[in-house]
C-alpha cells in the first residue's frame, strides 16, 4: 500500500489538519522501531537524521522545523528497513555535527514540558514560536555560526554578568543596528526581555486583601470583597473604584513543580540531584551534608517510601534550596529558587500563613501525588517526583512568625519551651540561670555568687512532638488580618497557651509534626548579636554596652558583687570600673590591633574602616565582620587586656563558634561542646551582670544539638540567603513598583542561568575563573576562600 507523503511538503503547518493527521500516522509507524531507550532518528530539517530523540520530541521538531524534503524512503522509521544502503537516501554525517547550543536548550525545555502530548503540541507550545523563529534566523546574511537567538541570549547574559544598565543595553543594540544594517536583532531591552521570559517559568499574581486577611485565590478568586473583613479588593478614590481595577496588594507566587522538573530536564544537573545518596559520609561520626544529620536519617526511617527514590527532593522555603545537591552547590545563588514575593513595605508578621497558602498547597500535592518528570540523567525516563520540606532557616523574629512560638517574654526559648530559664531585671527580661543545666551535685548549684540564691531546679524537659501537639490543641484559633474589628484586635494569651500565638500552617503537611528539627536557629544572627554585646561591653561602648546603670542596680537588688554597685559622690552618681571592661589604654590597643590586621584577599572586609579615627570605638560592623572578629581576632586581642579568668572564658566561647562553623562537623565534638557550653555560660554569669544575658546568649546552648540533627551550619545559616536577597533587590528598575521589577527580573535571570549551562565559548557563572586564579591547577582548595 502506498503511503501518502504529501503532508511533508505543507509549509503552513500550524493550522493544517492534513499535516497533523499525516504526522500522527508517521509517528505510529515509527513507534515499533525505537531503540531500547525509546530513541529514534529525527527527520526534521534541523536534525536531518543526525540526532536521536524520543517520539514526542520528534513530533515537536517536525512541527517546528518541517520534514526533510529529500528523505523519501523512510528506512529509519519502518518503511523498507533493509534498504538502508540505498544510495538515494541521505546518510548520517560521520563527523561531529556543529549544533547551535540554543537548539539543545529548547530541546531540553520542551521535552520535559508535561503539557507536550498529542493534543498539546499544537496549542500549548505556541509560546515557543518566536524562539524557534529566532533560532532559525541567521544573525547576519552569510553568518551560520550564530543564530539570532544564540547571539541575543549571550548578549543578555553579558549584560547580567557585568551589570549593564537597561539604557546602556539599548544603546548597544542601536550601535549594532547602525554598524550592521542587515543584522537580525531585537530593537530594545524590553523586546529582548520579553523573548527571554518565554524560556522562563513565569509566576502567578494573586491579589491580597489590604488587611492581609485572605488571598483572592482558588474559591475566592472571583470575589470582589474580602471574605473575612468585607473590604473591597480594589483601590478606591472618594469611595468609588478607579477607572481601572487596581488591587490593593499582589502576591507573586513562583510555582515550585516546574522549577524542580527543570533540574531534571538537563543532564548537567540531573545527576547532581542524586549526590546526597552516593556522596554521604561513610563515617557516622563525621557530617559534611544534611544527609549525614540525625534529622535526615530519622525522616528516612519514618517515611521509607519517600526515601526509596533518591531523586525525591528535600528543601526549605521561602527562598528554596535543594538539599539533594552536593554541599558545594546547595547554597550557590544559581541553585536557589524564589517561591514567594510578599508585598511590602511591612512584614506580614502573624499573618505570614496567609501568604504561604499557595506554597503549602503545592507541597501537599507534591508529597501525596507527586508529578511526572523526565530524568535526563536516566535516559529521559519518566518517574514520579515527590518533594518534602526539610526545615526552615530564618532569623529569630521571623522564626516566631513561621513557627507560631513567640520569641519574647519569660518563655522565649522554643527549645526549653515553658522551662526557659529567665528572670525579670530592670526594664527587660534576662535569660539567666544556666546552673540548672548542671548535674544536681555540682558545687556551683549551691554557690551564692551567681544571683544570691542556690539553684535547685532540674534541667528543662525535652518536649517530644506529642507534647508539642498537645500544647497546640490548647491554642485558640485567631482571625487573620489586621482589620481593627477582626484580626487586628489584640487578645491576651491564656496561661495554658504558653508562648504559642498560633498553630503554624506547616502542620498541614502530613509529615511536619514528626520532623525533629523544624526551624533552625540562625547561627549568623546569633553570632553577630553575641559579638555586638561582648565587644560593646568590653569596649565600654555607650550605645552597645550591656553594662548600664540599670545593670548595676540589678546587682544591688540581688545583693551580689558589692564592688560594682553604684555610689554617690557628692551630687554625682558614680559607677565603679569593672574587670570585664577595657581600660582606656587597653581599648586603644585593641583598636590599633584590629586596624593593623591584614587578611588574604576575599577572606574578610577591610576592618580598619570600622575603627574610629581616634582609636576609641569600633563601629558599623556587619554580620560577616562579627563572624571574623569572634573567631579570629577577639580570642587573640583580649588575651592580655583583661584578667585570665575573663579572657579564657571568652576564648572558649569563640573556639566553640570556630568549631561549629567548620565545613565538616564531628558528632563527638558537638556532644562534648554541649556540656562545655553549660560551663562557659555559668562562667559568663559570674563575670557579667544579668542584663547581659539576652535570648541570643541563651540560644547558643542549643546550637550543638541542632548541628547533630541538621549537619554543618554553613548549609543552615542566613549568609547565602542574605546575599541572594541583595541580588533580588538589584533587579529593581522602577522604585515605585519594586515587587514587579523583582519578579520580571528574576524570571529573565532564571532563563539566562539555565541557558548559560550550555555555553562554553563565553564566560558564565558556571565556568568563570576564581577571583585569584593564577593559572595553576590545584587539587585542593582552602575553605576560607570559598563564598
Amino acid at each position: 500500500m502506498t503511503i501518502d507523503k504529501s503532508w511533508t511538503q505543507i509549509r503552513k503547518r500550524s493550522n493544517s489538519v492534513v499535516f497533523w493527521q499525516g504526522l500522527q500516522s508517521f509517528l505510529q509507524m515509527a513507534k515499533p522501531h525505537v531503540n531500547d531507550r525509546g530513541f529514534i532518528r529525527c527527520p526534521c530539517n534541523r536534525c536531518i537524521n543526525n540526532a536521536q530523540h524520543q517520539l514526542e520530541v520528534l513530533e515537536t521538531h517536525i512541527h517546528r522545523f518541517g520534514f526533510m524534503s529529500d528523505y523519501n524512503e523512510w528506512i529509519y522509521h519502518g518503511k523498507n528497513v533493509n534498504a538502508a544502503s540505498s544510495s538515494n537516501v541521505p546518510q548520517p554525517n560521520s563527523g561531529v555535527h556543529d549544533r547551535d547550543e540554543m537548539f539543545e536548550v529548547l530541546e531540553d525545555i520542551i521535552s520535559n514540558d508535561a503539557e507536550v502530548d498529542q493534543l498539546g503540541s499544537q496549542s500549548s507550545n505556541v509560546q515557543y514560536d518566536d524562539l524557534f523563529t529566532a533560532l532559525n534566523s541567521e544573525l547576519y546574511p552569510g553568518v551560520s555560526s550564530f543564530s539570532s537567538l544564540n547571539f541575543l541570549v549571550k548578549l543578555m547574559h553579558l549584560k547580567v554578568m557585568n551589570k549593564w544598565t537597561n539604557k546602556s543595553f539599548d544603546e548597544l543594540l542601536k550601535l549594532l543596528k547602525l554598524a550592521f544594517p542587515k543584522i537580525d536583532l531585537v530593537e530594545s531591552h524590553y523586546e529582548a526581555k520579553r523573548l527571554m521570559t518565554k524560556m522562563g517559568l513565569g509566576y502567578q499574581s494573586i491579589h491580597v486583601c489590604k488587611n492581609d486577611c485572605a488571598l483572592f485565590w482558588n474559591e475566592n478568586s472571583m470575589s470582589e470583597t474580602c471574605p473575612v473583613c468585607s473590604e473591597s479588593r480594589w483601590k478606591m478614590q472618594e469611595g468609588r473604584r478607579t477607572g481601572k481595577n487596581v488591587p490593593h496588594k499582589v502576591l507573586r507566587y513562583f510555582p515550585l513543580a516546574p522549577r524542580l522538573k527543570r533540574l531534571f530536564a538537563t543532564s548537567k544537573t540531573a545527576k547532581l540531584m542524586r549526590w546526597h545518596q552516593a556522596g554521604k559520609s561513610t563515617d557516622d561520626n563525621v557530617m559534611r551534608h544534611p544527609v549525614d544529620g540525625r534529622a535526615w536519617k530519622d525522616f528516612d526511617r519514618k517515611h521509607p517510601e519517600f526515601a526509596d527514590d533518591v531523586r525525591n527532593v528535600r528543601m526549605w522555603p521561602v527562598v528554596l534550596t535543594t538539599y539533594n545537591l552536593p554541599p558545594w552547590l546547595c547554597m550557590k545563588p544559581e541553585y536557589l529558587m524564589l517561591s514567594l514575593l510578599i508585598p511590602g513595605p511591612q512584614s506580614p508578621g502573624k499573618d505570614m500563613d496567609v501568604f504561604l497558602r499557595p506554597l503549602i498547597e503545592e507541597l501537599k500535592e507534591l508529597w501525596e501525588n507527586g508529578i511526572d518528570t523526565r530524568d535526563a540523567g536516566n535516559d529521559r525516563k519518566v518517574f514520579k517526583m515527590r518533594a518534602a520540606l526539610l526545615w526552615t532557616v530564618n532569623d529569630f523574629p521571623a522564626r516566631s512568625s513561621l513557627s507560631g512560638w513567640s520569641g519574647q517574654g519569660y518563655k522565649a526559648c522554643p527549645t526549653c519551651n515553658e522551662d526557659t530559664p529567665s528572670m525579670r531585671v530592670i526594664g527587660k527580661t534576662a535569660y539567666f540561670g544556666h546552673r540548672r543545666f548542671l548535674p544536681s551535685t555540682h558545687r556551683w548549684r549551691s554557690n551564692l555568687d551567681f544571683d544570691g540564691r542556690t539553684e535547685r531546679k532540674r534541667p528543662p524537659r525535652r518536649f517530644s512532638s506529642v507534647d508539642i501537639m498537645d500544647q497546640l490543641r490548647r491554642v485558640k484559633t485567631s482571625i487573620p488580618g489586621k482589620h481593627p474589628n477582626y484580626g487586628g484586635v489584640k487578645r491576651k494569651r491564656g496561661d495554658d497557651e504558653l508562648n504559642w500565638r498560633k498553630k503554624s500552617i506547616f502542620y498541614e503537611l502530613p509529615y511536619w509534626a514528626e520532623i525533629e528539627l523544624k526551624h533552625n536557629l540562625d547561627v549568623m544572627h546569633i553570632e553577630k548579636n553575641i559579638c555586638d554585646s561582648l565587644l560593646g561591653t568590653l569596649m565600654g561602648d555607650p550605645h552597645k554596652s550591656k553594662d548600664t546603670d540599670n545593670a548595676r542596680r540589678d546587682l544591688q537588688h540581688l545583693g551580689i558583687r558589692s564592688e560594682l554597685h553604684l555610689y554617690e559622690d557628692g551630687n554625682k552618681l558614680m559607677k565603679p570600673a569593672a574587670e570585664y571592661t577595657f581600660s582606656e589604654a587597653n581599648r586603644r590597643k585593641f583598636c590599633r590591633f584590629v586596624r593593623s590586621v591584614k587578611f588574604p584577599d576575599g577572606f574578610a572586609g577591610n576592618l580598619s574602616k570600622n575603627v574610629a579615627h581616634n582609636d576609641s570605638r569600633i563601629v558599623g560592623l556587619k554580620s560577616h565582620d562579627c563572624h571574623v572578629i569572634m573567631q579570629r581576632l577577639l580570642p587573640v586581642g583580649c588575651r592580655f587586656l583583661v584578667n585570665k579568668t575573663i579572657s579564657s572564658t571568652i576564648i572558649e566561647l569563640c573556639t566553640f563558634f570556630n568549631q561549629l562553623c567548620a565545613r565538616t562537623v564531628n558528632v563527638t565534638d558537638m556532644v562534648k561542646a554541649q556540656d562545655q557550653l553549660v560551663i562557659i555560660l555559668c562562667k559568663l554569669e559570674r563575670i557579667f551582670p544579668p542584663a547581659f544575658f539576652d535570648i541570643m546568649i541563651h540560644l547558643v546552648l542549643h546550637l550543638p544539638e541542632e548541628a547533630i540533627l541538621g549537619g554543618p551550619v554553613y548549609m543552615r545559616w542566613m549568609y547565602p540567603f542574605e546575599r541572594y536577597l541583595k541580588r533580588l533587590k538589584d533587579y529593581v528598575r522602577n522604585a515605585a513598583k519594586p515587587e514587579g521589577s523583582i519578579s520580571e527580573g528574576y524570571v529573565v535571570d532564571e532563563a539566562l542561568t539555565f541557558c548559560s549551562r550550555y555555553f562554553d565559548d563565553i564566560e558564565t557563572r558556571f565556568n568563570r575563573p576564581d577571583r585569584n586564579d593564577d593559572g595553576i591547577h590545584r587539587t585542593s582548595r582552602l575553605f576560607v576562600f570559598e563564598s
